[in-house]
């Protein structure tokens, strides 16, 4: 699978952003976190849209 199609989990995405899975549900509820799809009653990320979201995102570190 090319990684333009590339779907990814909660729990892969939060592995991926290093955070843990409640991180993510608050901010899909808040709507700041990265885009994701209901898939019956599961939710997917494509891993474009959590890089692309990673990318945009503020550097706090300073």
């Amino acid at each position: 699978m090319s990684r333009e199609h590339e779907v990814m989990t909660t729990g892969e995405v939060a592995a991926y952003l290093r955070v843990p899975v409640a991180t993510l549900y608050r901010w899909r509820s808040t709507g700041s976190g990265p885009p994701a799809y209901s898939v019956g009653r599961h939710l997917r990320f494509r891993r474009v849209d959590v890089d692309a979201w990673l990318i945009s995102q503020p550097d706090r570190s300073s």
